[in-house]
């Protein structure tokens, strides 16, 4: 095993208990967040980038692209160390987009393993989380299921 092999932080699929409930820290949304997503996804609803426009809808400012709000979500839940060297793959996702989200609202993810399946013949398991993005004021602003696959853990020599 190489060093970088045996550094990885993640949790097999043995660890994804059902009921294990995991909280990510927080992550405030920038002006900048809406600028870069909307370059790169090609989404400029001016909802999302042009503030005279937005103070025309039922919002009153601009909102945060819904897809950028699930990337966030994903890149907390990465940064947490519990997929790190265990993921597979990311298998599915649904997600209901419940509440807008502004700039410079706070958002942490919420997650808890929903059911487990292991799946041998691709070397672990599949994970279903309930998850729940969470703003600075506790409201839910999109929740949902992801399956994930992640690998068993190694067997140990007898």
């Amino acid at each position: 095993m190489s060093d970088a092999e045996s550094r990885f932080r993640g949790l097999w699929f043995e660890e994804f208990t059902p009921g294990l409930m995991i909280q990510t820290r927080g992550r405030t949304i920038t002006e900048t967040d809406l600028v870069n997503f909307a370059g790169v996804s090609g989404d400029y609803n001016p909802m999302h980038t042009n503030a005279d426009y937005a103070q025309t809808t039922d919002f009153k400012a601009r909102v945060a692209h819904g897809a950028l709000i699930f990337s966030v979500a994903t890149g907390l839940a990465y940064q947490l160390g519990i997929l790190e060297g265990t993921v597979i793959a990311f298998r599915e996702f649904g997600m209901k987009l419940s509440l807008p989200v502004f700039i410079g609202d706070t958002i942490h993810v919420d997650l808890t393993v929903k059911e487990s399946k292991p799946m041998a013949r691709l070397g672990g398991g599949l994970v279903v989380l309930d998850v729940r993005v969470i703003n600075q004021r506790d409201d839910v602003v999109q929740r949902g299921d992801w399956a994930i696959l992640m690998k068993a853990a190694p067997k140990t020599p007898k």
